[in-house]
C-alpha cells in the first residue's frame, strides 16, 4: 500500500495517508492509457469538414454547347470538377470520429494513470483547499507553495473560488469527484480523466477526492 505525504496549503508536511492499491497501485497498463487518450482526442474533433460534389454545386444544369460540331471536347455541365468552380471528385463529407472504450477500460485506464503518477512522486494530497475569494495571486501561491507549475487540481467538490481563481492560469487545470446522496442511493459527479491526468506534470488532490475516488474506483 502507498504511503504518501499530505501538505497543507502553506506547503509544510502535516501527515501521511495510505492510498488504497485497488486504485492507486495497479499495475500499468500503457496501451489502454493510449486508447482512453485517443478515445477522447477522437470524441473531441468534430469532423466538419465539408466540400461540394458535383450534384451539390450551384447551376450546370444546361449543357454548355452541342455535342458535336464545335471543336471544343464534349462536356455535360459547366460544375464538372475538370471546369472552374466545378465540383470537388470524392468531396470530404461531415464524419463522426468518436469510437467506444467498454467501461471496465475507461476504469482501467483511469486506474492505470493515478497509479503512474504516484510511482513518478507527481502526485501531491492537500489536507484542505480552500480559498475566500477568487484571486488567481493567492491560488498561484499556493502552487509556489508546493513547487509545482504544470498541475491538474482534483477537488471533492465543486469549487467556485478554485475554479475562478485557477482558470487564469495557462497551466493548470481543475476536475472534480464528487459524491452526492441522492436518496437511498448516491450521485457521482466527476471530470477527472486520462488525458488530463497524463497531460499535466503533477496531481495535486485533496483528502477528500482520495477518499471519493477510492469510493468510486475501488
Amino acid at each position: 500500500m502507498a504511503n504518501v505525504s499530505v501538505f497543507n496549503m502553506e506547503g509544510k508536511e502535516v501527515g501521511k495517508i495510505d492510498l488504497n492499491d485497488a486504485v492507486f497501485g495497479v499495475k500499468v497498463n500503457e496501451h489502454l492509457v493510449h486508447m482512453a487518450v485517443v478515445q477522447q482526442l477522437a470524441n473531441n474533433r468534430q469532423g466538419t469538414q465539408k466540400a461540394k460534389t458535383r450534384s451539390e454545386v450551384s447551376g450546370g444544369g444546361r449543357k454548355p454547347w452541342r455535342q458535336k460540331g464545335t471543336g471544343h471536347a464534349r462536356q455535360g455541365s459547366i460544375r464538372s470538377p475538370q471546369w472552374k468552380g466545378g465540383g470537388v471528385v470524392f468531396a470530404p463529407v461531415p464524419r463522426d470520429y468518436s469510437f467506444k472504450l467498454n467501461k471496465k477500460e475507461k476504469r482501467a485506464a483511469i486506474k492505470s494513470a493515478l497509479t503512474s503518477r504516484v510511482q513518478a512522486n507527481k502526485f501531491i494530497v492537500l489536507d484542505e483547499l480552500k480559498l475566500d475569494a477568487i484571486k488567481t495571486k493567492d491560488f498561484k501561491k499556493v502552487l509556489d507553495n508546493l513547487n509545482v507549475s504544470k498541475a491538474l487540481v482534483i477537488t471533492a467538490a465543486i469549487d467556485k473560488n478554485i475554479i475562478c481563481s485557477a482558470r487564469n492560469i495557462p497551466t493548470v487545470h481543475t476536475s472534480y469527484v464528487m459524491i452526492e446522496a441522492a436518496g437511498e442511493a448516491k450521485e457521482i459527479k466527476s471530470t477527472i480523466n486520462v488525458y488530463d491526468i497524463m497531460k499535466y506534470d503533477t496531481v495535486v488532490i485533496t483528502k477528500d477526492a482520495v477518499a471519493n475516488i477510492e469510493e468510486v474506483y475501488a
